[in-house]
């Protein structure tokens, strides 16, 4: 089963410089956490066009949360952890949760 941590950014001082880091250096630090399976991101939007009070949403997934907390308790996301700090102003949600697919 997918286990799956969800990063909610808020809304930075500087989007520019928030992407740029992200784009740069985040996205490097993220890819190198052990046992990720899948990472996507994407900037966020509200339905109705108002202001977003999330920035970007990432998702990360991991065959399990057992999987999910060695990852993120390895050197590699340890500091990808850290660096969240030095970019996201507009603070950052972690939620974590196992994947459930439901048929369409």
């Amino acid at each position: 089963m997918t286990h799956r941590l969800l990063v909610t950014y808020g809304q930075p001082t500087d989007p520019a410089a928030f992407d740029a880091h992200y784009r740069d250096v985040h996205t490097g630090l993220a890819q190198a956490i052990p046992g990720l399976v899948r990472f996507s991101t994407g900037h966020a939007e509200t339905m109705d066009g108002s202001p977003s009070p999330a920035y970007l949403v990432a998702e990360l997934d991991f065959e399990s949360a057992e999987a999910m907390g060695a990852g993120m308790s390895s050197e590699a996301g340890r500091a990808a952890g850290a660096d969240v700090a030095t970019f996201a102003s507009g603070g950052a949600t972690m939620v974590h949760f196992d994947v459930q697919d439901v048929p369409v």
